[in-house]
């Protein structure tokens, strides 16, 4: 192996987006086995940054050096033939085309002969890759439209490495794995390291970047902050180094009494959808529940069963007396949904952050002829920018620039402008920095005071035990325990009902 040797080099990068400074002259290293976090507040610039270390968008000036020589990827596709590759934060499988496909995507001309492709002899070597890596339960000749969003996730981290890949870019993968693809993606990236290549590990989770990690990079508005090693490692310290000031540990409620309203405004009765059979559960003003378990539990098709997204097989949803059938009928009666999926199910990721904000709210502000004042439309936007903190060159700006944490807050904010009844929130937090999780945090516990009904689908643990009055854990797509707000309750004592 070959220890502590440089494998790249980066030196006084700068980029900007228009007036948007996102890079103010960024320089690090990175060495022969070592597993580099990089951390930072959402639009701090780590996905930036390393997205032109991967070849997907050029520095506005600045040089980098790979393996002792200049680098200047044209692609990611020219990047990852040359040892550099990148698994991006959100989607990125190709729809609609097999799983091999997508595997092989950029490489057909290894399975192609006289201008024919060899499809048969792609699936075969799609299914050995997926045995290499010791990913269950894909079907390389299937279409990939059958898999959901931990599975696509998968299919991209095989695509992504080979045993030529020196370096390897993980942009908040994690948020997007079951329990067992983070345990998948440890191993490879420790097995990376101790082969003598690198990793740069992208996560907003300390407790996850400071188990994964041997060093530590922070960034702040596009500056480089400090690094520290393992030894130094410290959660208030980079804390402190992600936001400038001590925003503390108190992330969650500190009251331990289950409390809340005589009012169900949530009642699912004997709902059975896909592979969940005679499902109930109650949510009342004023209460915080959660749904737990590992991913494929089936507990996000309980979030998407309870808003009209699929229409249950069986059973009864009613949100005020009210049946839910679709999402018009959900939103009606005063049901709001944030996505685990946004980039394909909560954001028009081409249109702007005021058009985003305002589009469940159309009608409300509707005049008479079907005339929309923008100056109500400003007036709405404006406030949720304002009161999210969403970091942006102005509300006109496009959603897809946006780092993944500020997508997340775009998605808050247009449920917020509605005044919902009911919230829905599967995986909330996923992909935000520790600062905007602590707010979103404080604004759930407001909308409970409110008297607001949230449910909170989360793989999070500590956040179901932090934030909700009552917790159901799902296995097997069925309710195997379910706990009440208590000092007292551990993830230990819950794990034991999730596997």
């Amino acid at each position: 192996m070959l220890s502590n040797e440089l494998i790249l080099q980066v030196k006084d990068i700068k980029k900007t987006f228009g007036p948007v400074i996102a890079l103010k002259g960024v320089s690090f290293e990175v060495r022969r086995g070592e597993i580099r976090g990089l951390i930072g507040e959402n639009g701090s610039g780590k996905s930036t940054v390393t997205s032109i270390v991967a070849g997907m968008q050029k520095a506005d000036s600045g040089e980098m050096i790979y393996q002792g020589a200049p680098w200047h990827p044209a692609t990611m596709i020219d990047a990852q033939h040359k040892g550099v590759s990148m698994i991006l934060q959100e989607m990125n499988t190709i729809p609609g085309v097999t799983v091999a496909e997508n595997l092989f995507a950029g490489r057909e001309d290894e399975f192609s002969r006289y201008g024919f492709v060899n499809m048969k002899k792609m699936k075969t070597e799609g299914r050995k890759l997926l045995d290499k890596f010791g990913i269950k339960g894909i079907d390389a000749g299937e279409n990939i439209s059958r898999y959901g969003f931990e599975d696509r996730k998968l299919i991209e981290i095989a695509r992504s490495v080979s045993d030529d890949t020196q370096l390897l870019v993980v942009d908040e993968t994690t948020t997007a794995l079951s329990h067992e693809g983070r345990q998948l993606l440890y191993k490879l990236v420790n097995r990376m390291a101790e082969e003598g290549k690198a990793v740069i590990f992208i996560s907003h989770d300390l407790d996850e970047i400071m188990h994964v990690c041997n060093v530590i990079t922070v960034l702040r508005d596009g500056e480089i902050i400090g690094s520290l090693s393992k030894e130094e490692f410290d959660p208030v310290r980079i804390r402190y180094m992600m936001v400038g000031r001590e925003i503390g540990d108190a992330y969650y409620r500190e009251d331990f009494i289950p409390s809340h309203g005589d009012e169900t405004l949530l009642d699912m009765r004997g709902v059975s959808v896909g592979e969940i059979h005679d499902f109930s559960l109650q949510v009342r003003a004023g209460e915080i529940v959660g749904i737990g378990g590992l991913s494929g539990c089936g507990m996000h098709d309980v979030g998407r069963a309870a808003f009209g997204i699929v229409k249950a097989d069986a059973g009864e949803v009613e949100v005020q007396g009210k049946k839910i059938t679709d999402c018009g009928s959900a939103i009606e009666a005063g049901v709001a949904y944030i996505s685990k999926n946004r980039d394909e199910e909560a954001l028009i990721l081409t249109g702007s952050i005021r058009d985003n904000i305002v589009l469940p709210i159309l009608k409300f502000i509707e005049k008479p002829l079907g005339f929309i004042n923008p100056a109500d439309e400003k007036k709405t936007a404006d406030a949720q920018v304002e009161g999210l903190r969403i970091k942006c060159n102005s509300p006109a700006q496009l959603v897809s620039t946006l780092s993944g944490g500020n997508k997340q807050k775009v998605s808050f904010a247009k449920w917020m402008a509605t005044d919902s009844k009911l919230l829905i929130m599967d995986c909330p937090t996923r992909g935000v920095d520790v600062g905007v999780k602590q707010a979103m945090y404080q604004l759930i516990e407001t909308l409970k005071e409110k008297g607001k009904a949230i449910l909170i689908i989360s793989e999070e643990l500590a956040e179901l035990i932090g934030m909700c009055d009552r917790i159901v854990i799902m296995k097997d797509f069925a309710v195997s325990k379910t706990f009440d707000r208590s000092s007292d309750l551990t993830e230990t004592a819950i794990i034991d009902y999730m596997i």
